[in-house]
C-alpha cells in the first residue's frame, strides 16, 4: 500500500532566497484547525540555537484555504546567517540573511529570455522562423515580403509583439542604467557562450532594439505583430515549427493602422498607434543614449528612429491591441498616454528640447496612475505595462520640487490603493488574481522601490516587500515562482513550455503567470492537469497555481514578467550592495 504523507496543519511560508540585512523580515504562518501560537522563534540552522523570539501577530483569519493565517516578523534582526522558523508545530526549511541574497539573481533571468530569442536561438544552437514574413493590413500591398527576423517569442508560443517586446527590452536598459555593477559578462552578442567585453543584458536588450528597428523600417512604416494564434496549433520546438499561414514558412505581420484587426472571427479595438510607438520611442531613445559613447554609428540610427517612432504616434493618439483571429484572446491594452510620457520623457533626456518635456507632463497628467491598482479585476493586459515607469523618468531629472511632488504622489496614490486591500490580509496580497498577476506583482513591487528610493519615504516598504517575498515562496503554495530558484526550493519545474515538456532542456529564469481566481481557472478554454497536483491542499476559489505544463494560465513563463522581475531583482541586489541610484 502507497503511504501518502500526510498535509501538515501549520505551515511557514517565507522568502525562499532569503532576506537583506536591513530589510523588513517576515513570514507567514499558517494553520487549516489550529489557532495562532503566541510566539515565534528563529533559530541557528547549524546547531538549532534560538537567536530571536517574538510575539506572533494577531490572527488575520482566512486567506485561501487557511482558517487562520499570522505575521511573524523579524525585522530588527540584523545578523548575517543561516536559519529556521519555528511556529507551533511549523519550522522552516534553512534560509539567509544577508546582504548577498539577491547577487546574481538578475543574470539568472537572463537564461530565460535567450531561450526566448528568434531567428538564432543560442539554447537550441539553430535558427527559427527565418522567412518571416508577408505584410496585412499595411499601404503595401498584402503579402508583401519583410525581413523581420530577429526579437523574442513572446511566451511559450511564437508569436512576437511590439507590446511586450518594446516592454521587456525597456526594462533591460533601464536595469543597466541604473544597476550597471550587479551585471556580469558570460555570453557574445548572439547569446552564445564567450565573454565579449559587454555586459550580457546589454546584449540581450541590443538584440531586441535590432528587431524594433525591423518593426519600424522607414518614417511612415510601423508593424506591431508577428504572426497570430493560428501559432496555437500544440508543442513544438520552434527550429520544427512548420505550422503553416498559407505562404509557405512565412508568417503574417501586422501592420500598425490605428483601427482594429483580426482576420477571422474575432477582432480587437484598437482606437490609435500610440501604445506602440512610444515604447519603441522610449527604447530607442535610452539606448541612444546607452551607445552613444559605445557605438556611435548604433546611437545615431536610434537617435533618428526614437523621433520618427514619437510623431508616428503623434500622428495617431490610442492603442493598438494585438491581433486575435481562432481564439477571443489578445492583449486588451488600453491606455496609451503613459507610453507616450515614457517615449517623451526619454527623448527629453536625449535631446533636452522642451517640447518633449511639456508632452511628457501633459501625459502623466492625463494617465497618472493605473486603474487596476485598488481594483478586484481588469482584463488581459488592460492597463499596461503594469507600473508607469515614465513618472521616474521625469522625477530623476526635474528641478521643479513641485512637479517632483505630483509625479511622486501618482506612484503614491497607486499604492495607497493596493495598501488598502493588502492590510486586511496576513500575506499583504492587494494585487488581484487575474491572469499574469506575477507580473502585475513584479510591477508593482517595482513601483514601491521606486517611489520608496525617490521620495524617502518608507511607509511602504513592507508592503514592497511582500511582494518580493510572495514570488519567492511567500504565498499559500510555498513556492517561487521563478523556475529554477532556489535549485534547492521549491519552484516551478513543470512549466507550461515545450523546451522542458518535449526536449527537457530547463528555461531557468522565467517569471510564471502566477495564481488566478479559482473562477478564471475553471472558465478557460482547453485548460486542465496532466498529473495530480501536488498543490490540491493549498488551492481555493480566491486563487490556484499548477505546476503542471499543462495548465497556460498559471504556469507559463513570459517575456515581460521575466523582464520586470529582472529589473526588480536587480534593484534589490543593488541595495544589497549599498548602491542608492
Amino acid at each position: 500500500m502507497k503511504i501518502v504523507n500526510p498535509v501538515p496543519d501549520e505551515v511557514i511560508r517565507y522568502n525562499q532566497l532569503g532576506y537583506l540585512i536591513h530589510s523588513p523580515k517576515v513570514a507567514i504562518w499558517a494553520s487549516y484547525v489550529k489557532p495562532v501560537p503566541d510566539s515565534f522563534s528563529l533559530c541557528r540552522a547549524d546547531d538549532g540555537q534560538c537567536v530571536w523570539k517574538s510575539a506572533c501577530s494577531r490572527d488575520f483569519g482566512v486567506y485561501g484555504p487557511f482558517s487562520h493565517t499570522a505575521r511573524l516578523d523579524f525585522t530588527d534582526f540584523h545578523i548575517p546567517g543561516t536559519y529556521v522558523l519555528k511556529a507551533g508545530n511549523a519550522t522552516t526549511a534553512a534560509f539567509s540573511i544577508g546582504d548577498e541574497v539577491y547577487r546574481g539573481i538578475a543574470d539568472f533571468c537572463l537564461q530565460y529570455l535567450r531561450a526566448q530569442q528568434c531567428g538564432l536561438n543560442p539554447v537550441l544552437r539553430d535558427s527559427c522562423h527565418t522567412h518571416d514574413g508577408y505584410t496585412l493590413y499595411g499601404p503595401m500591398p498584402d503579402y508583401t515580403h519583410v525581413d523581420v527576423v530577429g526579437g523574442w517569442h513572446d511566451a511559450s508560443d511564437y508569436l512576437r509583439y511590439v507590446t511586450t517586446s518594446a516592454t521587456t527590452t525597456y526594462y533591460l536598459l533601464a536595469a543597466y542604467r541604473n544597476f550597471p555593477e550587479v551585471f556580469t559578462d558570460s555570453c557574445q552578442a548572439n547569446g552564445l557562450p564567450g565573454k565579449n567585453g559587454i555586459a550580457d543584458v546589454l546584449d540581450e536588450a541590443r538584440w531586441g532594439l535590432n528587431w524594433l528597428l525591423k518593426m519600424h523600417p522607414r518614417p511612415d512604416w510601423m508593424f506591431h505583430q508577428v504572426a497570430d494564434d493560428r501559432d496555437h496549433a500544440g508543442f513544438r520546438l520552434p527550429n520544427q515549427d512548420s505550422v503553416s499561414y498559407g505562404f509557405g514558412l512565412e508568417r503574417p505581420v501586422y501592420f500598425c493602422t490605428g483601427a482594429p484587426q483580426g482576420l477571422s472571427r474575432y477582432q480587437n479595438h484598437s482606437t490609435g498607434v500610440a501604445s506602440v510607438a512610444g515604447k519603441m520611442a522610449a527604447c530607442f531613445a535610452l539606448g541612444a543614449i546607452l551607445w552613444k559613447d559605445k557605438d556611435s554609428v548604433f546611437a545615431n540610427l536610434l537617435r533618428q528612429k526614437a523621433f520618427s517612432a514619437y510623431h508616428f504616434g503623434e500622428e495617431k493618439p490610442g492603442y493598438c491591441q494585438t491581433a486575435p483571429n481562432l481564439a477571443p484572446y489578445y492583449y486588451t491594452e488600453q491606455d496609451w498616454q503613459d507610453d507616450m510620457e515614457l517615449g517623451a520623457a526619454l527623448l527629453w533626456q536625449m535631446s533636452r528640447q522642451p517640447k518633449f518635456l511639456r508632452d511628457a507632463l501633459r501625459d502623466a497628467d492625463a494617465d497618472p496612475l493605473k486603474p487596476w491598482m485598488g481594483a478586484d479585476t481588469a482584463l488581459h493586459y488592460q492597463w499596461y505595462p503594469f507600473f508607469n515607469a515614465a513618472h521616474a523618468e521625469l522625477i530623476v531629472h526635474l528641478k521643479q520640487d513641485k512637479l517632483r511632488k505630483k509625479l511622486l504622489g501618482y506612484y503614491r496614490k497607486g499604492i495607497e490603493a493596493v495598501w488598502q486591500k493588502a492590510k486586511q490580509n496576513a500575506f499583504y496580497r492587494g494585487i488581484p488574481f487575474i491572469w499574469c498577476s506575477n507580473n502585475l506583482t513584479a510591477a508593482f513591487a517595482m513601483q514601491c522601490w521606486l517611489y520608496r528610493h525617490l521620495s524617502g519615504d518608507h511607509t511602504y516598504q513592507p508592503l514592497e516587500q511582500a511582494c518580493i517575498d510572495w514570488l519567492l515562496g511567500c504565498n499559500p503554495w510555498g513556492s517561487s515562482f521563478i523556475i529554477g530558484l532556489p535549485g534547492s526550493g521549491i519552484c516551478p519545474h513543470d512549466p507550461h513550455a515545450a523546451f522542458s515538456h518535449l526536449a527537457h532542456i530547463p528555461i531557468h529564469g522565467g517569471l510564471v503567470d502566477g495564481p488566478v481566481y479559482g473562477s478564471i481557472f475553471h472558465g478557460l478554454i482547453g485548460v486542465h492537469l496532466s498529473k495530480p497536483d501536488s498543490f490540491a491542499a493549498f488551492q481555493s476559489d480566491l486563487a490556484v497555481y499548477h505546476d503542471d505544463w499543462v495548465d497556460y494560465a498559471t504556469n507559463e513563463p513570459t517575456l515581460d514578467g521575466t523582464a520586470t522581475a529582472l529589473y526588480l531583482f536587480a534593484a534589490m541586489e543593488a541595495e544589497g550592495r549599498g548602491i542608492n541610484k
